[in-house]
């Protein structure tokens, strides 16, 4: 394909927490760079990833779920959504199939109707239908809160409609060069992915009062010449009861957690993985600007 002559651009991906958009991009992109998991807001910053065939490129931008911040962790999530609406050619909105618009998709479709860039919007979670008529009543539910370019049912879970969503973005991206090269699957650097892929571990193991209040961070991470990996990373937790949680009885908790995440690590990595784990308390950290910032949230 000549890199001229293809189309090329960014595409948003927004929508309010837990309703599919990390597992989307991840489906779309043919490969795990975002962190999935049940619980809502596990995404926190944005994430970029790149998919490129003949037809041109798409640089995806998944952003963390709009809802109502009620820290500086949470405004600092909310604002990287917003103004990702700003940068990109082409907006995909999810929603989960249902009648009922509640407040918070009202308040996403207030911020869509400022956006001069086509807005496709994604019904995910087709899946879940006994009968797949039902959708057309969630299509009309939808149909009168906003001027959409496109609505797509799809599951991203089981990747259906998902080429068709792919289809549709290239209809509305413009002509124009590629912004990063054909093997280009992230902009994320290692470190990031590996901390991000450990607190995923703890999201999926952990009870739910804890995992909101956790970070990571890799301090240390080398390739030996034998093809081992050793990675340092710490779990920052914000109560000395959820330390106690997290590590768990002998020590069992933050082995699983730590097994859990060395596989995915050795799959990213294609390398034999030594993964040290510790855990800190940093209380408040989701409200101090230092911590945050330390922490990868700028």
């Amino acid at each position: 394909m000549d890199k001229d002559k293809g189309k090329s651009g960014f595409v948003a991906l927004i929508g309010r927490p837990n309703v599919g958009k990390s597992t989307l991009m991840n489906s779309l992109i043919g490969q795990k760079i975002a962190i999935t998991s049940s619980k809502p807001q596990t995404t926190r910053n944005r994430i970029q990833t790149v998919y490129t065939d003949d037809r041109g490129q798409i640089v995806f931008l998944d952003t963390p779920g709009i809802h109502k911040a009620k820290n500086r962790l949470g405004k600092y999530m909310v604002s990287v959504a917003e103004h990702s609406l700003e940068e990109v050619d082409v907006v995909l909105w999810l929603v989960e199939p249902t009648t009922y618009i509640g407040a918070g998709e009202q308040y996403i479709a207030r911020q869509l109707q400022q956006v001069k860039r086509p807005v496709i919007l994604v019904i995910n979670k087709m899946d879940m239908l006994k009968q797949q008529e039902e959708m057309l009543k969630f299509i009309a539910a939808y149909k009168d809160v906003g001027n959409f370019a496109e609505i797509v049912p799809i599951s991203a879970l089981r990747g259906r409609n998902t080429d068709m969503l792919t289809e549709l973005i290239f209809k509305y991206l413009p002509y124009g060069p590629q912004f990063y090269d054909e093997d280009t699957v992230t902009d994320q650097p290692m470190r990031q992915i590996v901390a991000e892929l450990i607190r995923e571990k703890a999201l999926r193991l952990l009870s739910e009062e804890i995992p909101h209040g956790i970070a990571v961070t890799v301090e240390q991470m080398k390739e030996r010449k034998s093809g081992i990996t050793d990675i340092q990373a710490t779990i920052v937790c914000e109560r000395e009861t959820h330390k106690g949680i997290i590590i768990g009885k002998d020590g069992q908790m933050l082995k699983k957690i730590g097994s859990a995440a060395r596989k995915d690590i050795e799959g990213m990595t294609e390398t034999k993985v030594n993964l040290q784990l510790w855990v800190k308390v940093r209380k408040e950290w989701r409200d101090s600007e230092l911590l945050l910032k330390n922490y990868g949230y700028q």
